[in-house]
């Protein structure tokens, strides 16, 4: 990432899942990064290396999020920190059809993990952001939590859980810009990306359109090294095009 200070520091949180783990493999690759702190539940589900030191953090655990950012803090500013989280069905919980299948245990699940965790990471790593140089602190959000852009409906719990997750992103944008001037916090669209959790919706997705992680770590790298301050507080997708809110 060129945009950034040489011998920069990221940090993945959710660095096992697919996204996540491309995330890391890419920062781990670039010459310019000194290190990755790639995190997830299980800190052994991440290989160590020479850059990338794992650690555990769990978003329904703010005790363990606060933990891993006064290690990371430790080290020393952070350059660019990315939440590579999400979660869109499993356990039981499935993208509702239709307003009969509201539950409300379910949509505390989808938004503890889409919303809740996000923005508990955000207040804490928010004051470990570089302020001499750029950095970012960037989100995995979604098309379909665009308000303006539903016509389909269905998948409640989700659309809503992504659409209250930009617009937290929105308004710690509007402080950040008040005390770091330099900083900038963005959603990121990553695309339809063949992991598990897009697996079991994708027989309607044409072969041109479904990207591999590493397809869309790529882009998501290349997009958060042109942000400038300016884009804090928007959702861009992939291809750095502004998902409407």
């Amino acid at each position: 990432m060129q945009s950034l200070r040489q011998g920069y520091t990221a940090v993945v949180f959710g660095a096992s899942g697919g996204i996540g783990a491309a995330l890391t493999a890419q920062l781990a690759s670039d010459a310019g990064c000194a290190r990755v702190f790639a995190g997830a539940r299980s800190a052994g589900s991440v290989d160590a290396s020479d850059k990338v030191t794992p650690f555990a953090f769990d978003l329904a655990d703010e005790q363990s999020i606060e933990a891993a950012c006064r290690m990371i803090g430790e080290a020393g500013a952070v350059d660019v920190a990315i939440v590579a989280t999400g979660f869109l069905h499993g356990g039981g919980v499935s993208p509702e059809k239709t307003w009969r299948s509201l539950d409300g245990a379910a949509m505390q699940q989808v938004f503890l993990v889409n919303a809740i965790g996000p923005s508990i990471v955000a207040k804490h790593v928010l004051g470990l952001l570089n302020a001499d140089s750029k950095s970012v602190l960037a989100a995995l959000s979604a098309r379909v939590g665009s308000i303006s852009d539903n016509r389909l409906g269905g998948w409640h719990s989700y659309r809503a859980s992504k659409a209250a997750l930009n617009q937290i992103i929105r308004t710690i944008s509007i402080e950040l810009a008040r005390r770091n001037p330099m900083a900038a916090c963005v959603g990121l669209h990553p695309g339809t990306v063949d992991t598990g959790l897009s697996s079991p919706f994708q027989g309607n997705v044409p072969a041109s359109q479904l990207m591999a992680p590493d397809e869309s770590a790529a882009h998501l790298l290349r997009v958060l090294d042109e942000i400038t301050p300016e884009d804090s507080g928007a959702c861009l997708a992939w291809d750095g095009t502004v998902v409407p809110t």
